[in-house]
């Protein structure tokens, strides 16, 4: 697949310059970095929550967690991690567990981790287990401005 649809034609319509980085097939984040020779905290990786209000996708640096309580806290929501079924159904032009962190191309609430924001170049699932998106950090900011930045993540 190389690149989900819905992400190529939202970067492409945005002109953001990009590149796709080709890796071994790898299942998380961590392994990502390593197949592709990157730093895990240049990775932006997408982690699906919901509530009853729906869902919202936390767009944190590879190497972090989900600070989940503190999410709740400053978002008034009682978030839990998303089940994996209902995952797949939100993002259904992606490889199962190959989230991209675009929620907001596919009309999912999306929150940005402030520790993202000072890179020079960030790395994100293409949609599949074989790709990386490379971008700028300046077009990476442009991609998620709009979006709400916090402190969402804590390290290992």
């Amino acid at each position: 697949m190389a690149m989900a649809d819905t992400v190529r034609a939202h970067l492409e319509s945005l002109q953001l310059d990009y590149e796709l980085v080709t890796h071994p097939r790898s299942f998380s984040s961590r392994d990502s970095a390593a197949a592709a020779a990157v730093r895990e905290d240049h990775i932006a990786k997408g982690v699906v929550l919901k509530d009853a209000n729906g869902y919202l996708l936390a767009v944190i640096p590879g190497d972090s967690w989900v600070r989940l309580h503190g999410m709740r806290e400053e978002l008034n929501r009682e978030l839990e991690l998303a089940p994996e079924q209902e995952v797949e159904q939100l993002f259904t032009d992606c490889d199962p567990g190959a989230i991209p962190c675009t929620g907001m191309f596919y009309d999912i609430e999306t929150v940005v981790d402030e520790a993202l924001g000072s890179l020079a170049f960030v790395f994100f699932e293409s949609g599949d287990h074989e790709h990386l998106v490379r971008i700028s950090g300046d077009d990476f900011h442009q991609l998620m401005s709009g979006l709400r930045h916090g402190h969402f993540s804590h390290d290992d």
